[in-house]
């Protein structure tokens, strides 16, 4: 689901009297571009910038409800002219969110103006229930290399509601010059997560030097003036294995708020959080009756939460289906959901209801259980600072089981008992307690969660082609990915992913077929994937014939190919990859060398081990990576790059046969595995 969450977040409902000023400001005049501007090729601290913006302004005036946005943006090379298409989100739900008023210009280097006199168009990113989350889509005339782009627009909403700014400073692109200004209501505002204030704070993000600057508005009775201005403003560093860049970049977020210190709010959010998920839990007679359906009075605690588990992830996961729509639902007698018992009846729900139908079922069962509010870990971190349930993406649950907590995830179809997708472990949130809520982290998940075993079993020929098997073993959520692709497609089109996925590791030109799925809608078990292979995995060189030990990294590339870090190093999740490939040679042929053992050893943090097992006519090549954490901060990169380099170096090395006839070399064998 995409991240329209921080979007709605900010409507807030109007409880006081407004003291109205004037009705705004004039249109912002476009701006003549300057000889320098006109031909400049070049931004000094951005050396291959593909656009530059020479200036960006964005306006809030709650007395018009209305954002107002202006840019100037310089095309450098034929890969900015790209920023010609523009598009604007906006959530189209009751706030009555719309774009207008937009112009727009381009302004070549010999300063001839083109007008932009097309027409904008909607296009539809997402749709839900009671919202659409929208596009306002055009593109700008006559763009080349060193034009500049000028364009402007106003984002309006209705009388009912006023909408806080978020700043981001920070983005893709060098930015000149920028100018940002918020007039708040001077009225009270409410909003669900904190109640009724007339109070604003902000979570500044900022360059060194960098602050807001609040100030009153003479002969308007009690309205503010926020403002920011910035200049030079790096682009943010885009990095492979990073945090979500919007987690990391300059801005400034703000919101209403009558609470003064973390504790304060998150206790007092937390409360209003927990009595709408109560209410929504229950249990009621529903959820009570089925529990008593499926479980066994004999049954231990586990017993009995393995089995709601397991029914709670029969029922349809519409996640991964659809959302229907309020007329199917009324057509089929249903109202609107507003309890697990309405979740039960219709055997559908998001992952968040299915969440809370898991720990209604695990309380009827006379289990301590609660729900968690995490951060999903693909889109942001959690900011306990920054005054806001909207950082709460997911929920998880968290049950009691014989005094220990532990934590679930029924909300992601297909993962497994006892365990959180990757994208919610290690994050944090909000939590039910047994006396209320805190803010708390998740655990991290083990590195032997998620396990991959990869086994190869080949025959070669003289002239290195060869044939065989592949199987494929998945746990964790390596395996969790593969089941819930299969859920957003059929089982040939995940066949046909799993079968690029397997050329993409083995020489090029190799045949791939899959054969085999077993228990593909079974989490409780491995998924198991077999494979037929066929192909050319060495190269002749006269007499001899090189062969990469271990093919499943035959394409790989550096990990970090760069010396030097900006972001800290962020994996999905801490892994064990297990790799055993079998190659049966010719009688005609004979080893030559083949690898030595290694072992390399990041502190605690990971291991690689290698070696190699010579047998009558074949030999096998053992690989075991683990790698038990996942976040490393920059300090620790020039460590970590230089173990994959060792690791990358030592998995390229080759062994090599050779034709009767030819003389061989003596070569110790070396035990399998650590």
């Amino acid at each position: 689901m995409l991240d329209v969450v921080r979007m709605m977040r900010v409507l807030v409902l109007v409880v006081g009297v407004l003291a109205l000023g004037p009705r705004g400001w004039a249109d912002q005049l476009w701006t003549a571009p300057t000889p320098e501007e006109l031909a400049m090729t070049t931004q000094a601290g951005a050396p291959g910038a593909t656009a530059v913006y020479l200036y960006r302004e964005e306006t809030t005036d709650d007395s018009l409800r209305m954002y107002s946005f202006y840019v100037r943006l310089k095309v450098l090379t034929e890969g900015g002219k790209e920023k010609a298409n523009v598009e604007l989100p906006f959530v189209s739900d009751r706030a009555g969110f719309t774009i207008d008023t937009i112009a727009g210009r381009t302004i070549h280097p010999d300063g001839t103006i083109v007008a932009f006199t097309g027409k904008p168009y909607d296009k539809m990113i997402e749709k839900g229930k009671g919202y659409q989350y929208k596009s306002k889509v055009f593109t700008l005339p006559a763009v080349e290399v060193g034009s500049i782009l000028e364009y402007r627009y106003k984002l309006r909403y209705d009388d009912a509601y006023y909408s806080a700014p978020d700043w981001y400073v920070q983005s893709d692109l060098y930015m000149r010059k920028a100018h940002y200004m918020w007039r708040p209501t001077t009225g009270l505002v409410g909003n669900e997560s904190d109640g009724i204030s007339g109070n604003i704070a902000w979570l500044p993000v900022l360059p060194k030097g960098t602050q807001v600057v609040q100030k009153a508005v003479n002969g308007r009775n009690g309205q503010r003036e926020i403002s920011l201005d910035v200049q030079d403003v790096p682009p943010l560093v885009h990095e492979e294995m990073m945090a979500p860049a919007e987690s990391l970049s300059y801005r400034v977020m703000f919101y209403w708020t009558s609470y003064g210190t973390i504790d304060e709010y998150w206790k007092a959010a937390g409360k209003r959080w927990a009595k709408a998920q109560d209410h929504f839990i229950g249990p009621n007679k529903g959820v009570k009756d089925y529990v008593a359906e499926i479980t066994s009075p004999g049954d231990t605690q586990e017993q009995k939460l393995k089995k709601i588990y397991d029914a709670v992830m029969k029922i349809e996961n519409t996640e991964y289906t659809r959302q229907r729509s309020t007329q199917e639902e009324k057509a089929a007698g249903l109202k609107d959901v507003s309890t697990t018992d309405d979740v039960l009846a219709r055997k559908r729900g998001n992952g968040d209801q299915l969440a809370g139908l898991f720990v209604a079922m695990a309380r009827a069962a006379g289990m301590k259980a609660y729900v968690m509010g995490v951060a999903n870990r693909q889109k942001r971190i959690f900011i306990s600072s920054y005054f806001s349930v909207g950082q709460l993406d997911d929920d998880i649950a968290i049950v009691n089981v014989d005094g220990k907590d532990e934590y679930f995830d029924p909300g992601e179809r297909y993962c497994e008992f006892k365990h959180v997708a990757w994208e919610h472990a290690g994050s944090a949130g909000l939590r039910e307690t047994e006396g209320g809520t805190a803010v708390a982290g998740v655990p991290p998940e083990s590195y032997k969660t998620a396990h991959v075993q990869r086994v190869a079993d080949l025959t070669l020929d003289e002239h290195g082609e060869a044939s065989g098997t592949v199987k494929m073993t998945y746990n964790g959520d390596p395996a969790l990915h593969w089941r819930q692709e299969s859920l957003r497609g059929d089982t040939t089109s995940l066949k046909e992913d799993l079968k690029t996925s397997m050329e993409r590791l083995l020489p090029g030109g190799m045949e791939v077929k899959v054969t085999n799925m077993q228990d593909l809608e079974n989490p409780d078990k491995p998924l198991v994937v077999e494979f037929e292979v066929k192909g050319a995995i060495g190269s002749p060189t006269g007499k001899r014939l090189l062969i990469q030990a271990n093919l499943f990294q035959v394409n790989a590339t550096p990990t970090f190919p760069n010396s030097k870090r900006e972001q800290a190093v962020v994996l999905e999740y801490p892994s064990f990859y297990q790799d055993a490939v079998r190659i049966k040679y010719p009688a005609t042929m004979a080893i030559e060398s083949v690898p030595a053992a290694a072992t390399e050893k990041l502190k605690t943090a990971a291991l690689y081990g290698s070696s190699v097992k010579e047998g009558a006519g074949s030999v096998t090549f053992y690989r075991n990576l683990m790698v038990g954490e996942d976040v490393f901060p920059v300090s620790e990169y020039p460590e970590l790059r230089a173990f994959y380099g060792k690791v990358e170096t030592k998995d390229q090395e080759p062994m090599v046969l050779i034709h009767a006839g030819v003389r061989a070399g003596v070569v110790a064998p070396v035990a399998p595995g650590l």
